[in-house]
């Protein structure tokens, strides 16, 4: 992985803007009106946090593109769920995302190599699903996707496929004192339903409800990255006790959000 390249997707690197704390809230004020360009503007004025992210995986084989493009649907992501009325700042927010976004990706990404047409194309059909998504307030079929990007729903649902590890969810892996952790344990569903939520939970009423050792829990999970290992391990406990933990909060959460 070479990170001393000046240009990464198309990008100059060199030359990516540096936003002021003003222009940024004013930006996504218009952004929470609607507004699709300003959305354009602050996703290009945050690139280089995304590029200062990628810096962490320089260990890694990957491609700095597939790197790059990966943290930028991860910035998208933290654009589109972030709520500017709580008292966090965007990019506090933003990094834990982008930096799931990237592990999910280095997780999940199969030995088999794909090719690079195939991966531009599944990037931007998920771009776009995100766009429509945003737009439309529903998903988008496949048939909209391609209609949008120009590209046929046959080449589309090829390149999202090549993309997929073919192993199941629910293949077991480790067994602890009788609790099984299967591997959807270890990653999130395609729509990672259970981030969506949490990202958009009032943090303060909702984290309250829990004990104190599963909000440490669910902090570390969704607020800082880590994995349930690395949790496992700063908290000193099994990582089947951490994964029966953060589904009882996550229970308990949704409990409240939903009375």
């Amino acid at each position: 992985m070479s990170l001393g390249k000046v240009e990464i997707c198309g990008v100059n690197t060199a030359k990516l803007p540096l936003l002021k704390q003003e222009e940024k809230d004013r930006l996504f004020t218009k952004i929470e009106e609607g507004d699709m360009l300003a959305r354009e503007k602050y996703i290009e004025g945050n690139l280089r946090l995304v590029l200062s992210i990628i810096k962490r995986f320089s260990s890694s084989n990957e491609n700095v593109d597939d790197l790059f493009q990966i943290g930028c649907i991860g910035l998208i992501k933290a654009i589109d769920n972030f709520d500017s009325k709580l008292n966090v700042k965007f990019s506090t927010y933003a990094v834990p995302m982008i930096i799931g976004e990237i592990r999910r990706y280095l997780r999940d990404n199969s030995a088999i190599r794909v090719s690079r047409s195939l991966k531009d194309t599944a990037y931007k059909a998920i771009y776009t699903r995100d766009i429509l998504t945003r737009r439309n307030l529903k998903e988008p079929s496949i048939e909209e996707i391609a209609l949008e990007i120009g590209i046929p729903k046959e080449d589309i649902v090829y390149a999202m496929d090549a993309l997929q590890n073919p192993m199941s969810l629910y293949e077991p892996i480790f067994t602890d004192a009788g609790d099984t952790l299967y591997v959807m344990d270890q990653i999130s569903d395609k729509k990672n339903k259970e981030e969506n939520w949490v990202e958009k939970l009032s943090l303060n009423d909702a984290m309250n409800r829990l004990a104190e050792r599963e909000r440490e829990i669910i902090t570390l999970r969704f607020f800082e990255g880590k994995t349930q290992m690395e949790v496992a391990d700063m908290i000193g406990i099994s990582q089947a006790q951490v994964s029966r933990l953060e589904k009882n909060a996550l229970k308990i959460m949704r409990t409240y959000l939903s009375a």
